[in-house]
């Protein structure tokens, strides 16, 4: 997901070899990760059930949909449209199953009250999922000769279940924060996708926005592109607010900060609101929020580097000497 989408970024403004380089990064770590979770749910089908069964991981299962998704626009960018609608068909079937399957098993099922408690930042990546079907139907929608009725009505159902989703999650998890002890170790990275979900449904709405004219488009682009505005503007507040909390986290608290492979939820949200910030500047013509997120897509390639030379050192210490 952060590899994919920092290429993206790369090749909307132009820098096509590193662009291409990420791209590799991303297809790579795609077939690999997907090969691993395939052996996985075959050989440690428990461990899977169990992870379905907890609140605080299952919502995990949602990147599938998300990491999907943001190789299939990028793909898009090249001409590849068979590949970005082969890849939302797959997610988007999966999106629809596990939106059912996972607040079931994981909130609703359980016997155990108050399930607020385990509220945490990976129940945004369901508003994540979301909005990347919205972006995926929203990419096809203007080159397709067929079925472009359909896939506008499909980004804009998506993108607003997205929206409601994340008045919800947004909710939940306030609510874990205010009534339950919440200390430093608590504070994951996984809290920086509350900004990614507020970035990708800027990136899908402006994508909406530009989408050929339908008539589930022609009725809602006025208030999708209002609304992309203020959520862009909630995301721009977010940052220093999470900026401060993981100072508190590690400097004042004194936590540790070493590699674990959630760090990359902090990458993903960077890269998202680069791009968001760009596609929403071209769409809505804002000059200031172009240059926001020209600016941001540099710290988030920046953190990508960062977090891609920890893991390899993690990696080789790990497993490689292992």
């Amino acid at each position: 997901m952060a590899s994919g989408i920092i290429s993206v970024g790369l090749r909307l403004e132009g820098f096509h070899f590193l662009s291409w380089v990420l791209l590799a990064v991303c297809v790579v770590a795609f077939v690999v990760l997907l090969a691993l979770t395939v052996w996985r749910f075959a050989s440690y089908r428990a461990a899977v059930t169990e992870d379905f069964m907890d609140p605080r991981r299952a919502f995990g299962f949602f990147t599938f949909v998300a990491g999907t998704n943001v190789l299939g626009v990028r793909l898009g960018l090249e001409g590849l449209h068979w590949l970005t609608g082969l890849l939302l068909v797959v997610s988007g079937c999966t999106w629809l199953v596990l939106g059912y399957v996972v607040p079931w098993t994981a909130v609703l099922g359980r016997e155990e009250r108050p399930v607020v408690i385990t509220a945490n930042g990976t129940w945004f990546i369901w508003v994540v999922a979301s909005q990347s079907v919205a972006a995926a139907a929203a990419t096809l929608e203007p080159v397709v000769t067929s079925g472009r009725r359909e896939l506008a009505v499909l980004a804009v159902m998506s993108w607003s279940v997205g929206v409601m989703l994340y008045g919800a999650a947004g909710l939940l998890v306030t609510l874990r924060l205010m009534l339950y002890p919440f200390g430093p170790e608590d504070l994951t990275p996984p809290y920086w996708v509350s900004m990614g979900a507020l970035a990708i449904t800027v990136l899908a709405g402006a994508r909406i926005v530009e989408m050929a004219d339908a008539p589930m488009v022609h009725v809602t682009r006025d208030l999708i592109a209002g609304l992309a505005v203020v959520f862009w503007a909630f995301a721009t507040w977010l940052i220093p607010v999470l900026v401060v909390a993981g100072w508190w986290r590690h400097v004042v608290r004194k936590v540790p900060l070493r590699y674990e492979a959630t760090l990359w939820s902090i990458v993903f949200p960077l890269g998202m609101y680069a791009v968001a910030g760009i596609y929403l500047g071209r769409s809505d013509h804002l000059p200031v929020v172009a240059m926001i997120g020209r600016a941001e897509l540099w710290v988030a390639l920046a953190a990508w580097a960062v977090v891609l030379v920890a893991m390899l050192r993690h990696v080789s210490r790990t497993v490689v000497r292992a």
